[in-house]
């Protein structure tokens, strides 16, 4: 008898360096964004849900909001090494296998990706 787990929303994060992407030649570009296409290609060949996804803006470009009060301003975000830079969202029952498939897609790209959950509305406390 198999059991399955239950398919869980999990958002990738993708962290680099966009100073490296400001600078990149349209070759560059190029080969990134098939990165981008063979890890959607994959993802729904291998049974992970990929509902939507966002290249982001250079952080010059954020709005900041911290203790109530909003800034338009790079702070010291700007000066750390490796800036959110996208994401997807992507409904999967195997974490490991969603792990596994950003590892191989972009064994190439020296940022980071960070694999997260998120917490279903059912378990949110809207008390808290």
């Amino acid at each position: 008898m198999t059991t399955t787990t239950p398919a869980t929303t999990y958002v990738v994060l993708i962290y680099g360096d966009e100073s490296g992407w400001t600078s990149a030649t349209p070759e560059q570009r190029a080969k990134e964004y098939g990165r981008h296409e063979e890890f959607a290609r994959r993802a729904g060949e291998e049974g992970h849900e990929l509902t939507s996804g966002a290249e982001l803006r250079e952080i010059a470009t954020a709005t900041f909001v911290r203790g109530g009060t909003v800034g338009v301003t790079a702070g010291p975000y700007a000066e750390l090494a490796e800036q959110l830079g996208g994401l997807y969202v992507v409904r999967t029952a195997d974490a490991d296998g969603l792990a596994r498939l950003v590892a191989d897609c972009f064994r190439e790209d020296r940022g980071l990706f960070e694999i997260r959950p998120t917490t279903p509305s059912e378990e949110q406390d809207p008390t808290s």
